[in-house]
């Protein structure tokens, strides 16, 4: 398309443009020259100069309503059109959770130090592994390695936890903790794809793109999928990504993991260029053209997410910040995520932020705990690395579950704290430990998971998932049915098959719902 556009240009203003009484153009104003141009042009330099109006409102308010088709076959995801205009499945049956707040710590804490202790790594420490390691390793290790942290039970469930998570420790009867937690990627790039996306060689969309997808937005001036000071290595923006989903289930990042959280905003949330007046007169007009566009053509997939993306964006420019303002936070709830303590303000508020963005209703929220040195990653230094890694989350961790305890919100809302995968209980080197994908541990708490529940167990030492394994797929099959959604009927079909976030595997743990 090149028609141009009779959009205001040079203090110019076509005759169907009426402006708003409140509104009034200054003397000196002059409308850059690029407004004069395609509508596709427009279209693409909209979505970032404009903030994005709401074009989709304005489409279903003066058009009566209709749903926007999705990428692909239009009849084989006639199904999923149930939520008008949305795209979206809806529930399969009663869900237990509304949302998950993910609290990834990246680069792959210890099981054995942290919450899967193992006498024998005691009494057999610097003798040789008894059993065969993996036949794929990341790097070569020697012989064990004992924790240097001790271990104690907590609560009346009695679940064990080591001493470098004693604020964490004592929130264990909400916890269901999973032992047998495996997955088959030994490289951090991999195995942090497989994590997100269910898929390690491919780009597939993220699960908060697919819990997005499955269940739509609670608030529809907030993203259903935000993550919160993400990493950029390992997949990078691949990890919530809404790859062939319509684009509205991309999550919106805030900050990235190079910039402390109280920095960390959403990119382009504000025009400082125009008025919001003047933006509304453009994205009139476009909307009237591509009205027309859309009544006399084959349904465009790509432009119906643009204006779904445009919609969202308006909204969110005066709703993000009210989110973002901890200001609002009273001075005891600020110091319960740590904020007054240098070693955990940064983390603490990217918690309060979840919570934030939990009670204003989006259903998809990733904190990740990292730096620039993979914060977990200790192949070597492991007392050090770890004592520090813990100090920083252990406060604001708590915090976040006694939080929304208090609120009610525990019950609906799904905490899943985990990384990529665990480490060995060799030695690499003299004090690190070497990735291992073979068997972690991972913990859920409130949303219908099983408090106060120990589930699978790796072998004595802490090597490879032992009874009760729980791949990477399942554990997604089960929180999406935590959430109302099956994993098998949660698809959506792109390059001719239907794809789903758990591929052709997954099966739901039901052991770990309470």
């Amino acid at each position: 398309m090149s028609e141009s556009l009779p959009l205001p240009c040079e203090r110019t203003l076509p005759r169907e443009f009426t402006l708003p009484r409140e509104f009034t153009l200054p003397r000196e104003f002059t409308l850059p020259r690029e407004f004069t141009q395609s509508r596709r042009g427009l279209l693409r330099r909209a979505s970032v100069g404009f903030g994005s109006l709401a074009l989709a409102s304005m489409l279903a308010e003066q058009g009566g309503g209709r749903c926007l088709a999705t990428e692909g076959n239009a009849a084989a995801n006639k199904e999923a059109e149930t939520v008008a205009g949305s795209g979206i499945p809806g529930p399969h049956h009663v869900a237990r959770a509304k949302r998950i707040i993910f609290l990834f710590m990246s680069g792959g804490p210890s099981q054995v130090d942290t919450f899967d202790p193992k006498p024998l790594l005691i009494r057999d420490h610097g003798k040789p592994l008894p059993f065969d390691k993996p036949k794929v390793q990341f790097n070569s290790t020697g012989n064990l390695l004992k924790s240097p942290w001790r271990f104690r039970q907590y609560g009346e469930s009695g679940l064990w936890v080591s001493e470098l998570f004693p604020e964490m420790a004592n929130c264990v009867d909400d916890m269901c903790m999973i032992n047998s937690i495996y997955g088959t990627n030994p490289a951090h790039g991999g195995a942090v794809m497989k994590l997100h996306t269910g898929s390690d060689n491919f780009v597939r969309p993220g699960i908060g793109s697919w819990v997005s997808y499955g269940l739509g937005t609670d608030n529809s001036s907030l993203p259903s999928f935000v993550t919160i000071c993400p990493t950029l290595a390992f997949g990078g923006i691949n990890n919530w990504s809404a790859a062939f989903l319509p684009a509205v289930h991309q999550g919106t990042p805030l900050g990235d993991a190079s910039v402390p959280s109280d920095r960390a905003k959403v990119k382009y949330i504000s025009n400082s260029r125009l008025p919001a007046a003047l933006q509304k007169l453009q994205l009139q007009h476009l909307e009237r053209r591509n009205t027309e566009h859309l009544q006399h053509s084959a349904p465009e997939a790509s432009l119906d997410a643009r204006i779904r993306s445009f919609e969202l964006a308006f909204r969110m420019q005066s709703e993000i910040p009210k989110v973002e303002d901890l200001s609002q936070e009273s001075e005891a709830m600020q110091k319960l995520y740590g904020l007054d303590k240098p070693e955990t303000a940064n983390f603490g508020r990217m918690c309060l932020m979840a919570r934030r963005f939990a009670e204003a209703g989006v259903r998809f929220i990733q904190v990740t705990h990292n730096d620039s040195k993979v914060q977990w990653d200790q192949h070597s230094d492991l007392k050090a690395g770890h004592e520090k890694n813990a100090k920083e989350v252990d406060l604001p961790i708590a915090g976040l579950l006694k939080d929304l305890k208090a609120r009610g919100m525990l019950e609906d809302t799904l905490i899943w704290w985990g990384s990529e995968f665990g480490r060995t209980p060799t030695a690499e080197g003299n004090d690190g430990r070497d990735h291992n994908p073979e068997g972690f541990t991972m913990w859920l708490a409130g949303g219908g998971a099983k408090g106060g529940l120990r589930y699978g167990s790796t072998d004595d030492y802490g090597y490879f998932a032992a009874e009760n394994k729980v791949h990477i797929h399942d554990l997604h099959a089960t929180m999406l049915h935590l959430l109302g959604l099956d994993h098998e009927r949660l698809t959506y079909r792109h390059a001719g098959r239907d794809f789903r976030l758990t591929d052709v595997e997954g099966n739901v743990v039901h052991e770990l719902i309470g």
